[in-house]
């Protein structure tokens, strides 16, 4: 009970060097290839839902949104296969760093945001003023357009990061808590855990959907500027 309620936040090192790169690079082993022309039910299975995933994301783009397809295909397997890995004990979550996912955010909305400019400038600076505007109170709505556009990437990260550290915390929580009454009281601990059990379920669930989130984001972002 001890124990630093954050110890499972701070990035691993070995030797003294950090661990991170290894740990990010990690998760893309774990996709499955297939060398063979007739696959087996897990490939199958994965090559259909990312087919489907990347329909559904890309069905509201024109041909040049649809280059980012890779990429965000890629985006969302990466961020979903990190949080899954995450949730095993004694593991480090990347995605629960914000600076990997301002990392992450970043050179995507300022990609979509140079794109939006050199291929529609004019569409592109009529966001920063709503047409139907007083005079006087272009200055303001200006700068706040400004600064909507300018936290964008820093909702992306925060929302993930946010999402992701609540999560974990509360598991852990809840799982100390079992293991604290373990020695106190038998039919609570049973109680305790089964709440854990669908904690458990739930953060699956919100590591995938998290993923999916912050990929349809940057779709969105992508939309606007194409």
């Amino acid at each position: 009970m001890n124990e630093n309620l954050f110890a499972s936040f701070i990035a691993p090192t070995i030797l003294g060097l950090p661990a991170a790169v290894l740990i990010i690079l990690f998760p893309p082993l774990l996709i499955p290839t297939s060398k063979y022309l007739i696959n087996n039910r897990l490939i199958t299975t994965q090559q259909w839902l990312i087919k489907l995933t990347s329909k559904q994301m890309m069905a509201m783009h024109n041909t040049k949104g649809r280059t980012w397809s890779l990429m965000l295909v890629s985006l969302i397997i990466f961020i979903a296969t990190t949080n899954l890995l995450g949730l095993l004990p004694h593991s480090f979550t990347p995605t629960t760093q914000l600076s990997m996912n301002l990392a992450m955010a970043i050179p995507l909305w300022v990609g979509a945001v140079i794109m939006g400019f050199r291929s529609k400038i004019k569409n592109a600076l009529a966001h920063f003023l709503p047409q139907g505007t007083p005079t006087p109170l272009i200055p303001m709505l200006v700068i706040i357009e400004t600064i909507s556009l300018l936290i964008q990437p820093m909702a992306l990260a925060v929302r993930l990061t946010a999402n992701i550290t609540a999560g974990h915390l509360l598991m852990h929580l809840i799982g100390s808590a079992t293991l604290a009454m373990s020695t106190i009281n038998l039919p609570s601990t049973l109680i305790i855990f089964t709440i854990l059990i669908l904690l458990t379920i739930l953060e699956i669930a919100v590591a995938l959907i998290q993923a999916y989130v912050f990929t349809l984001l940057v779709s969105l972002y992508l939309h606007d500027n194409t």
